[in-house]
């Protein structure tokens, strides 16, 4: 029996990819070589084009090594939608409320109109399991950034001093809900292209509904 050459390449997996996760430097390259493919057919197939057959083809890592670094597609696609979120933006910071609240909506409003893969993201979790079951853990962290960047805006500026002065007691979630939610449903169902007039007039009914009554409107 013929010695193994400790020098020699890696051996191949059982698909004729090098299992390279086993030489300890290489598992981070392998991992990332994972997500980049993964991340690259989502971006040009959507979430129905990655496959683990696909992944491991286009990264040319093994399968076997795959599930070492993932336990399912759902662990490789969310940590792939992860990747492709952009980052959280601050609110503006100029202008009264009402300029702040109308700004912070346009950019929440172009961040979907631009970023068809946020959109991706919000329905692949809304199909995903309950929020309240186990199975849902893998979407956790996709699931805290998405929440992140429509919330750390709007919770800046919704607990500002401006804020508090101006409107009645209110809960932040539902604002953001009441602000946003039009916009996202107008969008995902295609019942109506909303233009910069009608983002405003969700802001002002906001405000109407949230500024207490003056002693000349009470």
């Amino acid at each position: 029996m013929a010695a193994v050459d400790p020098t020699g390449p890696p051996a191949r997996g059982a698909d004729g990819i090098f299992d390279d996760d086993d030489i300890d430097p290489r598992k981070l390259r392998s991992r990332a070589r994972l997500l980049d493919a993964a991340t690259s057919l989502l971006t040009s197939g959507g979430v129905e084009a990655v496959t683990v057959d696909a992944v491991t083809r286009l990264s040319k890592v093994a399968r076997t090594t795959l599930y070492r670094h993932f336990e399912s597609t759902t662990h490789l696609l969310a940590e792939a939608f992860e990747r492709l979120l952009p980052q959280v933006t601050s609110p503006p910071a100029t202008g009264d409320l009402r300029d702040q609240l109308i700004e912070l909506v346009h950019r929440q409003a172009a961040l979907i109109d631009e970023a068809p893969l946020h959109l991706t993201a919000l329905a692949w979790l809304a199909l995903g399991p309950d929020p309240n079951s186990d199975a849902r853990q893998p979407l956790a962290g996709l699931s805290a950034r998405v929440i992140e960047q429509y919330r750390q805006p709007f919770d800046e500026l919704l607990a500002g001093a401006a804020a508090r002065d101006e409107l009645d007691d209110f809960d932040t979630t539902l604002a953001i809900i009441q602000l946003l939610g039009p916009i996202v449903f107008a969008k995902l169902t295609g019942m109506k292209t909303l233009t910069p007039a009608d983002r405003v007039r969700i802001v002002d009914d906001f405000l109407v509904a949230h500024r207490p009554p003056t002693p000349e409107t009470a």
